[in-house]
């Protein structure tokens, strides 16, 4: 089964009805394999529903993050959202400035905040690394 079918199948049994939008914009996701912002998938979108709406792209990236198929974190005080790690452990990310890839890092820093805050109740974390990825970087350095 494909992530997008998976990604169906995990919104039907949330009460999600099938669209072929919703699958389209999962796909985007899906191909893209980058974080992207609603305007990227907005854009993306538009050459084959031109008259989708910048609302109903929104609601649903959030209903994508609210039943656990995106990601969803923010960069300059922009929302952006990626296919979730389905098949995943635990891990983090470090996420290019400039064309929003990807990579993971299996690496957690938890135990030694854990340390730090001794007698304190974590109940989730989040670490991610902002930067330029090897492709941009040279782009930059020409």
């Amino acid at each position: 089964m494909s992530a997008v079918e998976k990604a169906i199948v995990i919104l039907k049994k949330n009460g999600y009805k099938y669209t072929d939008k919703r699958e389209q914009m999962l796909s985007i996701f899906v191909n893209e394999d980058r974080y992207l912002t609603a305007k990227e998938v907005h854009l993306l979108l538009k050459e084959s529903y031109p008259t989708i709406s910048y609302d109903t792209i929104y609601r649903n990236l959030y209903s994508f993050v609210k039943v656990d198929i995106l990601e969803e974190t923010e960069l300059n005080g922009e929302k952006m959202f990626r296919f979730g790690c389905m098949h995943q452990g635990h891990h983090h990310h470090f996420i290019c400035t400039s064309c929003g890839m990807t990579e993971n890092i299996q690496m957690c820093p938890m135990d030694f905040f854990k340390e730090q805050l001794s007698g304190c109740e974590i109940e989730s974390h989040r670490f991610e690394i902002f930067g330029k990825c090897k492709e941009c970087s040279d782009i930059n350095n020409l």
